[in-house]
């Protein structure tokens, strides 16, 4: 009887201390502190649970429901709710709180499911969401917002808004931000009821405290701004080539858009045997910066002023896909052999890269699915290996999204296209090495 009462006691207390966890660390740098301790690997976060970063610090805190909170340096935040159930998602409750400094949502999937139940604070004003990905700077006397994907409803505390509140603030006061508004922020200043939406440039979170290159990407959405193309608007980091992204996908709509010039027709007597066949797309990838002693290899300004399509981008690698037909295959899983690759690896204090080598590529395509997986290693000039992998998705047109790099299987960021009918493929990576080191490169692939 003993042993039996000993056994529920130990169950309860181990489901008391799961109740409260919310999440957990998957990445820290410099130095942070997790409720007065210096944040490790792995620590769990619980419920009330402060994070702090210092000038050099960022910490990266995967939810129990897969969604990350991501703190910059010099900031500030805490967790004070997030109770999950899963079974009654009108019982979740998530409610997070950025006192200062610079710190990014993504929202999980039981935030998804209960967004009228969720809450993100700064010390003047109520965010909430409407499935999103946003950053957030905040002092004592301003908070501006910008979202990656998705959208917010942003109030500041006046009137029937209170910090003590949980949900959104909805009302005559609130503002909506979403990421089809590109180049857009919202801004609250302390007693400011209504946000204000103002540009993004010069003042945007990333500019207060820039994300790391390994942070997680967002999936981007079409802009309403669209812009000419300016390579010197690329980054190292995939997030801020995001935006840069939409305004061509939209730019490139509204130009497909515009009426043609009609010149009068010229009589042509067809034959029996004449026949038109449109061109498929075809894959386009390569260095379109120098890189060590390695020059460009693309002129990408060319590349999209000849309206092929830029479907993967960062300030080193491209992969577009020209002019033409493209049809997915309905059946079929099919494994890709490398025609081609490249690596490096960039040390972030030195900011040096050396040439690093891609070995044991595997791409696999299972298009009943629209799905793929791919695996490599990367060797380092010291014949140091590290072994990558990626699960992701394909859309009807073609492109590769891969699987956020801090979700398991998943360990690194990868971007790309397929082209020829499905017959071949490119793919820009992207993966953390170590604390001081990351990887990039490009890969192309045929059936």
């Amino acid at each position: 009887m003993r042993k039996i009462i000993l056994s529920a006691l130990l169950l309860c207390s181990a489901n008391a201390v799961l109740a409260g966890e919310a999440a957990r660390v998957v990445f820290v740098a410099g130095q942070t502190v997790l409720d007065g301790k210096p944040a490790e690997l792995g620590r769990v976060v619980n419920e009330g649970d402060e994070i702090s970063t210092q000038g050099d610090g960022y910490v990266y805190l995967k939810t129990v429901d897969n969604g990350f909170l991501i703190l910059r340096p010099n900031s500030r935040a805490r967790i004070t709710a997030y109770h999950i159930d899963k079974a009654n998602p009108s019982n979740t409750r998530v409610k997070l709180e950025l006192l200062n400094g610079v710190a990014r949502s993504i929202s999980g999937e039981a935030v998804k499911e209960a967004r009228q139940n969720f809450r993100f604070n700064t010390p003047v004003a109520a965010i909430g969401v409407r499935g999103t990905d946003f950053t957030v700077f905040t002092d004592q006397e301003t908070s501006r917002v910008a979202v990656i994907s998705g959208g917010i409803v942003v109030s500041g505390f006046t009137g029937a808004c209170g910090p003590e509140g949980t949900g959104p603030c909805e009302g005559k006061s609130s503002r909506e931000l979403f990421a089809s508004q590109v180049g857009q922020l919202l801004q609250v200043r302390k007693g400011q009821s209504a946000p204000q939406i103002l540009p993004s440039s010069g003042i945007s979170p990333d500019v207060a405290a820039p994300p790391r290159n390994d942070e997680p990407i967002g999936k981007s959405t079409s802009g309403s701004m669209p812009l000419p193309f300016n390579v010197a608007d690329v980054s190292l980091d995939p997030l801020k080539n995001l935006g840069l992204l939409a305004r061509f996908q939209q730019f490139s709509s509204q130009q497909a858009q515009q009426p043609a010039v009609v010149t009068p027709p010229v009589a042509v007597t067809p034959t029996p045997t004449q026949e038109v066949v449109p061109e498929t797309s075809k894959i386009v990838w390569g260095r379109w910066q120098p890189i060590v002693d390695q020059s460009a290899a693309i002129d990408l300004a060319k590349m999209m002023n000849e309206k092929n399509t830029l479907n993967a981008l960062n300030s080193y690698f491209a992969v577009l896909r020209t002019q033409g037909t493209f049809t997915m295959p309905a059946t079929g899983n099919v494994g890709f052999g490398l025609k081609n690759a490249e690596a490096y690896i960039l040390d972030e204090p030195t900011n040096k890269f050396s040439v690093a080598s891609y070995q044991n590529g595997k791409l696999q395509v299972d298009f009943a699915k629209s799905s793929f997986n791919t695996s490599f290693d990367v060797v380092s000039q010291k014949n140091e290996r590290f072994s990558f992998q990626s699960v992701g998705e394909i859309d009807k047109n073609g492109k590769m999204v891969g699987g956020n790099q801090f979700i398991a299987p998943t360990n690194v960021s990868v971007s790309g296209a397929l082209g020829d009918n499905g017959n071949s493929a490119a793919y820009i990576f992207q993966g953390r090495v170590d604390d001081r080191r990351v990887t990039t490169g490009v890969t192309y692939w045929t059936r």
